[in-house]
């Protein structure tokens, strides 16, 4: 068993859940999406981007890219979120709830797409 496809896979999978629990629940009530699980998928999320890094193969540039995107949208949330608690202070308005469930969302889709990719890619080893 190789430890690093293991960590690999690990973080992939575990940046994906956590952006699915933040998700789940009605997209403008705050009482369903916690900041903490945000930040927690965003720094997973980092952590997966960063393993990625030095993988030379196609469908390796085609992971980086999706955890590229993931991190995107996830950073453009966390930011949504920021402003509107410690510049905006509205932080508890459904509108930007809203605004920053559909950005984690499409980190969701991005984090769907690495591990369908990652799931191609282990079924197509070879011994």
């Amino acid at each position: 068993m190789n430890l690093e496809k293991v960590v690999f896979g690990f973080f992939v999978l575990l940046a994906l859940t956590l952006n699915f629990g933040f998700v789940m629940g009605d997209i403008d009530n705050p009482d369903h999406h916690h900041v903490w699980e945000l930040y927690a998928a965003l720094v997973v999320n980092l952590i997966a981007t960063l393993l990625k890094f030095g993988d030379r193969t196609h469908i390796g540039a085609v992971l980086l890219a999706t955890s590229l995107v993931a991190d995107l949208q996830l950073i453009a949330a966390v930011t949504v979120w920021g402003l509107a608690s410690y510049v905006f202070f509205t932080a508890d308005q459904p509108v930007v709830i809203a605004s920053v469930v559909s950005l984690a969302g499409g980190a969701l889709v991005a984090n769907f797409a690495s591990v369908t990719l990652l799931i191609i890619e282990t079924v197509n080893l070879r011994r």
